[in-house]
């Protein structure tokens, strides 16, 4: 249930190498080039991308901590509704851009 260590490891160090500090830019308020003309729904995104995150941790340490099957199965449902919250948020960033462009006269 708990399977190899390894890949546990490995998906919480890449979460936390890409995911952490892309949400933490975004909230303080860098906006990528790819997304300039799509600023509306930013911090939306950001806490989608911490949702994200957060269902990393919650799938990955009960397991790198051999809890029992209880408390993994209950983990891993929090962390599908943090994935779920993080559909959510996105949804809602692509609304409110889609919003943000619509009142905005074209040059």
């Amino acid at each position: 249930m708990h399977g190899n260590p390894l890949y546990h490891w490995i998906a919480l160090a890449v979460a936390s190498a890409l995911m952490l500090p892309l949400a933490i830019a975004l909230l303080r308020g860098w906006v990528p080039p790819w997304t300039r003309g799509r600023t509306g729904g930013l911090r939306l995104r950001a806490y989608g991308i911490l949702c994200l995150y957060g269902g990393t941790l919650a799938n990955g340490v009960p397991r790198l901590a051999k809890a029992s099957f209880d408390v993994v199965m209950a983990a891993m449902l929090f962390g599908i509704g943090f994935y779920g919250l993080a559909a959510v948020l996105f949804l809602l960033s692509a609304v409110k851009d889609n919003r943000a462009r619509a009142e905005t006269p074209d040059p």
